[in-house]
């Protein structure tokens, strides 16, 4: 790491033109200004009154993550930048291929051209020769960094992402005898202007410019925090993992749905040229932000909302009204209806109703809808919650059946933490109307009777598993606040109650067959525990995950069920509107089968927490927190999803875990949360009218936690436009990767997992090719051009590849399958932690990272970029992929730094315990910031709990899984991001000279052949 100091050595004495602006207005998002790349900051980071870091021995000024500082020579302030210099940097641009003319062509800035207008100001050259390369205009690395397209959000200028387009070409005058440094690689400027990372013979890839994920997200971020995000004016959301604002104005928030592209090619032959697919990632249910309008309930009483008579939409806001008011025409099928009388309002002379300010339905893209019987299956009553808990030897032994019962409690009463807060006043932690009960098992099914007048909890056994029933009418379900004392000393008693018997074998399938029993009536939620294969009784299991199968054809057998009897009960639950979410725990690492008792909860709607080498004093917080987080999360069931789509359009396939009986039927859930999306795929069967605008709902009907039976709908517009070359620019890189993503896991129970990895690398050089080919213009044949919004698509997709749903190597199949039915139904948010994870150090963190700024908002520290040649010696680091958090310290961590995160007497990492899982309150500054930054990363995830995994280099087996996260290096049977983006640029030459499919039969040996059956609608 000696260079590292020397990078920032080389900054330090340099003239910093932007450090008073920033010091003036700390944190305000800064305009499109290129500066000098000398005085170059991070954005948003203040250049100025940083402490010296203590934890590190020379006196080195705190250093951001992001190892930016100091690459150039020092340079003059920029000096006013003249006409001729501002279109050289626009015929740059050209080359750099960011959508823009060719180089050369002057024309007008129009507001159409969103991406050609750059509004850069800064040093028409730099201030001197670098490596004798000769000079024009400003440095190529800046090129593209302040690009403001409309539609993205107005960060677009402190985003340091530069395309790729920065890469030295091969260039006949410079031919490397000694490669350059890093520092020499940033500074200099070559004539062939962004040249390709590719293998062409003198050209090298610089890791410190190909696109940076963390850029992406940090610039964002600290946009956001002071910005609102308004859903009409702005046509390209926020990334996934960016927390923001969503300011309803009629389309919906990007939370609840993302278009893969905003602007939608009028024809199938347009779409095709791009290769990307055209879908929604709908989170019909996803939790809102502090500071956000809650979702409006309306009723409309006993006729239920309006809604079109031939496609069945419900009124939205881009329905229009005619006839003075007595028709409204449907934007869907443009069929015009009658306006029913009891909604009838006058128009004013510009068509609009005279009260639509007053109807939250016309005006806002999300709401919900009160229904009629007419909408109900049965009658809707508050939500059942059943509690299924294993009670094996296994699960007593290793602490997980204490931790499941404490779990419970803390879910249903909160811990002594909320008490406290509460002072004694008693807040219901279920809404009104729910209930819950309890069963028991092992070889046998215990039930309770938990009613509110007993002294204690009766139980009853049933012995008679092959044909089990429910004796109990009464008392089996019970409001949680009538029956506090009764639930509370039965959950604390069961531990002991089971310790003296301990069978080993649970029997699960006739539990989960009671469990339907008791919950037909009304439907509702199981939440099962299992820490054991179940061996016992009708529906046992036995280990079927065979080595030997690994990366063969017979392996997508072990990833999906043939069992019967969980299918039937699979099957039995979404009928009668119940959902399961498992808690499995594997304490010895042993096989569970998740392929086929994760399918009863994959059918349902549910989810699986797998804990597989669950420890007790470590998992037991984070066992606790997800049972609290499951039950607290918003939950409807029995629910029932559609999705419409405008004339031109029909649903081709729809992606994640729901049932599904035939393709022309609703999506069916037994249960459905605040944390589940699905995809939907889109074809034409028609042709779009570019001068409209087509439009998409999507319609959850669903039982409420409470007991209301409603519709969440959900309403998106995008413009249409006759060619693609727009469309290009409206991508949404998040949705583009998540319907990716879930397609790709869709396909596993089909096609092996090389296949689909194969498939998912066509699909990469497909989308890059397409957009090389017939939108960048006359760029030199050895550049990588990325498209604008798809710069660290690349990235992801190698995450993707190096998941652990679809890596190669030695996998267990549980943990794959799991990982694969977890991609089908996670969200845009926790799909980006996953593909990449968030990395801060947390040993040079500025005194004011992780306190709250002047406006309250909190601090946070720039991201690091997944790579080991990026982790500082002595460093410590926090890794969060959305599952785990991992606290990494380097061998030679500061005893200082010990000491203050972990306390007095921990100087050295073997004094430190292993078994940890969060950080002790001290009243130390580094304490308190570590602790509020993990706070708020819990804020901003999806259903799993942070909490923390001590990985101390040398000592702890969690190394391998902090060394597995580092997506950007060589692991994960895959490439680094370096050599992942040659082989993709390979590619993309092969294809441009018409020679890829000839080069993929040999390089991919014989699966490239199978590819056309993939190629379905977009697979490729």
């Amino acid at each position: 790491m000696s260079d590292f100091s020397m990078y920032h050595a080389l900054g330090q004495g340099s003239p910093n033109p932007n450090g008073p602006q920033r010091k003036n207005e700390p944190n305000k998002f800064r305009p499109p200004v290129a500066a000098s790349p000398g005085g170059y900051q991070q954005a948003g980071s203040a250049a100025v009154g940083h402490t010296p870091n203590q934890y590190i021995g020379t006196p080195n000024p705190n250093t951001p993550p992001i190892q930016e500082q100091g690459y150039f020579p020092p340079q003059p302030p920029p000096a006013k930048q003249n006409e001729s210099g501002m279109n050289n940097i626009t015929s740059q641009m050209g080359a750099v291929g960011l959508g823009v003319d060719p180089a050369g062509q002057q024309r007008p800035h129009k507001k159409k051209d969103r991406h050609a207008y750059h509004n850069i100001e800064g040093p028409g050259g730099s201030s001197q020769a670098f490596n004798g390369m000769p000079q024009s205009g400003t440095a190529t690395q800046f090129l593209n960094q302040n690009t403001p397209q409309l539609g993205s959000g107005q960060w677009a200028s402190p985003q340091v992402t530069p395309a790729m387009s920065q890469f030295p070409a091969a260039a006949p005058m410079y031919s490397p005898a000694n490669p350059a440094s890093n520092m020499q690689h940033a500074a200099r400027q070559g004539t062939p202007l962004g040249g390709s990372p590719a293998s062409t013979s003198q050209g090298r890839v610089d890791p410190e410019h190909i696109p940076s994920i963390p850029k992406s997200r940090d610039a964002p971020a600290k946009y956001y925090l002071e910005h609102v995000y308004p859903t009409m004016e702005h046509h390209l959301p926020p990334p996934a993992l960016v927390p923001f604002v969503a300011y309803d104005q009629g389309n919906s928030s990007p939370k609840f749905a993302r278009l893969t592209l905003n602007n939608i090619p009028a024809s199938a032959d347009a779409l095709a040229s791009t290769c990307l697919p055209l879908g929604l990632v709908l989170q019909p249910l996803a939790p809102l932000q502090e500071g956000e309008q809650p979702i409006p309930v309306l009723d409309f009483g006993e006729t239920g909302p309006p809604r079109c008579r031939r496609c069945r939409a419900y009124i939205n806001p881009f329905m229009t009204f005619r006839s003075g008011g007595n028709k409204f025409v449907c934007n869907m099928c443009t069929f015009p209806n009658d306006v029913p009388p009891e909604y009838f309002a006058p128009t004013d002379p510009s068509g609009v109703r005279v009260d639509r300010m007053q109807r939250p339905e016309l005006t806002l893209g999300t709401v919900d809808f009160m229904v009629p019987k007419e909408y109900w299956s049965k009658e809707p009553v508050g939500l059942r919650w059943l509690f299924v808990i294993d009670v094996t030897a296994e699960g007593i032994n290793r602490g997980f059946l204490d931790g499941f019962c404490e779990g419970i409690i803390n879910a249903l009463y909160g811990d002594e933490k909320d008490k406290s807060q509460d002072e004694g006043a008693s807040q219901r932690k279920l809404p009104p109307g729910s209930k819950v009960g309890v069963i028991t098992y092992d070889k046998e099914i215990h039930f309770y009777n938990i009613s509110p007048g007993l002294d204690q909890a009766q139980m009853m056994v049933m012995p008679d598993i092959e044909d089990p029933f429910v004796p109990l009418s009464e008392g089996l379900f019970v409001d949680p606040e009538e029956s506090k004392a009764v639930i509370t000393s039965l959950l604390t008693q069961l531990p002991h109650m089971f310790s003296e018997v301990k069978n080993p074998e649970p029997s699960l399938l006739p539990v989960l067959s009671s469990a339907v029993s008791a919950l037909t009536a009304t439907g509702g939620k199981v939440i099962c525990s299992l820490a054991a294969l179940p061996t016992w009784g009708p529906g046992r299991l036995f280990l079927r995950d065979d080595g030997n199968l690994h990366n063969t054809d017979a392996e997508k057998k072990l990833l999906t069920t043939e069992h019967p009897g969980y299918r039937k009960v699979a099957t039995k639950m979404v009928e009668s509107g119940i959902g399961i979410d498992f808690f499995m725990a594997a304490p010895s690492g042993g096989y569970l089968d998740i392929a086929t008792i994760g399918h009863v909860s994959a059918m349902t709607g549910g989810e699986v927490y797998y804990y597989p080498n669950f420890h007790s004093p470590r998992d037991t917080l984070k066992l606790s927190n997800e049972i609290k987080h499951t039950v607290s999360r918003e939950t409807g069931y029995q629910a029932l999803m559609k999705v419409r789509c405008s004339n031109g359009l029909q649903v081709s396939a729809y992606h994640g875990n729901f049932y599904h009986h035939t393709f022309g039927a609703d999506l069916e859930f037994g249960v459905v949360d605040a944390d589940k999306a699905i995809g939907v795929m889109f074809s034409y069967d028609g042709k779009l009218d570019p001068k409209l605008d087509a439009h998409f709902q999507s319609a959850l009907l669903y039982t409420t936690a409470s007991g209301q039976r409603r519709v969440r709908c959900s309403n998106i517009v995008a413009s249409v436009s006759e060619g693609a070359a727009e469309a290009m620019k409206f991508v949404d890189q998040d949705a583009v990767v998540s319907i990716i993503a879930k397609e790709a896991a869709a396909r596993v129970t089909e096609k092996p997992i090389k296949e689909i990895r194969g498939a998912l690398t066509e699909k990469t050089v497909d989308i890059l090719a397409g957009y090389r080919k017939n939108f960048t213009g006359n760029n030199p044949p050895g550049q990588l051009v990325l498209p604008e919004n798809l710069k660290e698509f690349s990235m992801y997709i190698l995450g993707l590849l190096k998941s652990r749903a679809f890596k190669g190597g030695k996998e267990p199949t549980d943990r794959r399958v799991h990982d694969v039915r977890m991609i089908k139904s996670m969200g845009p948010l926790e799909m980006s932690l996953y593909l990449y994870p968030r990395i801060i150090s947390i040993h040079n963190l500025d005194e004011k990272d992780g306190f709250p700024n002047e406006n309250g908002h909190l601090n946070m520290p720039d991201g690091v970029r997944a790579s080991f040649s990026k982790v500082e010696e002595g460093g410590a680091y926090l890794v969060d992929n959305g599952q785990v958090c991992i606290l990494w310290l380097h061998s030679q961590v500061s005893p200082n730094l010990l000491e203050d995160l972990f306390g007095e007497g921990h100087t050295s990492l073997k004094q430190l315990d292993a078994f940890v899982s969060s950080l002790p309150v001290l009243e130390t500054h580094l304490n308190a910031q570590v602790r509020n930054i993990i706070q708020y990363m819990q804020t901003n995830r999806g259903s799993k709990s942070l909490t923390l995994q001590l990985a101390r280099q040398g000592l702890d087996g969690a190394e391998y899984e902090f060394a597995r996260l580092l997506y950007e290096d060589r692991n994960n049977e895959a490439q680094s991001y370096v050599d992942w983006l040659v082989h993709v640029h390979r590619h993309i030459q092969l294809e441009l000279a018409g020679q890829r499919k000839k080069e993929d039969s040999d390089s991919l040996s014989s699966t490239a052949s199978t590819f056309v059956g993939l190629r379905t609608p977009y697979w490729g």
